[in-house]
């Protein structure tokens, strides 16, 4: 009887040490069968038009659940004065402009008319046209002038009883301004000259002049005035300044261009576009 008991001691205890080798958790591995590793922090800088200010940081947001190791610095401000940075070495891995014409300023395949320098700092194959914008004709609340339409702007501003805010000539919103003011056949120079007309360094700061009522008017972006709650009366057609693309592209000097692919993708997605499209932007066609 003891020599059996002992035996059966001895298959209890084999036993149990096989179930023990047997069931250790296996390192966790990675699609190569190595170990798995967490992302690698990544700080990507991305330079964008001011206009973009409400909806990007809300996109981020969204994008921390996606890549949290990726840490986004956005820097808005006009697109003149970013592409001015950016050619004078401001560290940057995305660019968004506001129109072309910065863009182009950068961009080594660009027309040699607009990039007078001939700077490359575009990365090959990294440029598209990401969203659609309206020039708004936008007014104080209450709109005291019964500004209702761009027609009625030129009738105001030829009789000289309204003041317009609008961008400075260096920056998109001012560029697409004084394009509409020429087809509505007015003369900038002159009602400035006759304190009818304000500048803003960029749209962001038009808008604030039609928010705070020190001006009749404001001409600025379809989006901005969304984010202002301020009350849009009228848009430009693309006739009267072409239409307001938003290019976006990675930079040459990026140190984190797979990131920047990453986060450029993302901003096409669904998600992503339903924010944009929320605030008065649009897909291209």
């Amino acid at each position: 009887m003891k020599r059996k008991l002992s035996l059966l001691l001895v298959l209890c205890l084999a036993a149990c040490l096989l179930v023990g080798c047997g069931t250790k958790t296996p390192p966790a591995t990675g699609g190569d069968n190595k170990p798995a590793e967490e992302a690698k922090p990544v700080e990507l800088v991305v330079f964008a038009a001011a206009s973009m200010t409400e909806t990007l940081n809300k996109v981020g947001e969204l994008y921390k659940a996606v890549a949290p190791n990726v840490k986004l610095v956005f820097t808005f401000d006009s697109s003149g004065t970013l592409k001015t940075q950016i050619e004078e070495g401001a560290t940057c891995d995305i660019f968004i402009s506001a129109a072309q014409k910065a863009m182009n300023q950068l961009d080594i395949k660009a027309d040699k008319e607009v990039n007078t320098k001939g700077l490359d700092f575009v990365l090959k194959d990294s440029r598209f046209n990401f969203l659609e914008n309206k020039v708004a004709l936008a007014v104080p609340e209450g709109n005291p002038k019964k500004i209702n339409s761009y027609e009625d702007l030129k009738k105001g501003l030829t009789e000289g009883t309204i003041k317009l805010a609008m961008g400075n000539s260096d920056v998109p919103v001012g560029q697409y301004t004084i394009k509409i003011l020429k087809f509505l056949e007015l003369d900038e120079e002159a009602i400035a000259k006759a304190g009818n007309i304000t500048y803003g360094s960029n749209a962001k700061e038009v808008t604030t002049q039609v928010s705070e009522a020190t001006v009749d008017c404001g001409i600025i972006y379809q989006t901005d005035a969304f984010s202002a709650k301020l009350k849009v009366v009228d848009t430009a057609t693309k006739e009267m300044c072409g239409q307001v693309i938003y290019p976006a592209a990675i930079m040459k000097n990026s140190a984190n261009v797979e990131a920047a692919k990453a986060f450029l993708e993302f901003l096409r997605t669904p998600e992503a576009a339903a924010v944009f499209e929320a605030v008065g932007f649009s897909p291209v066609k």
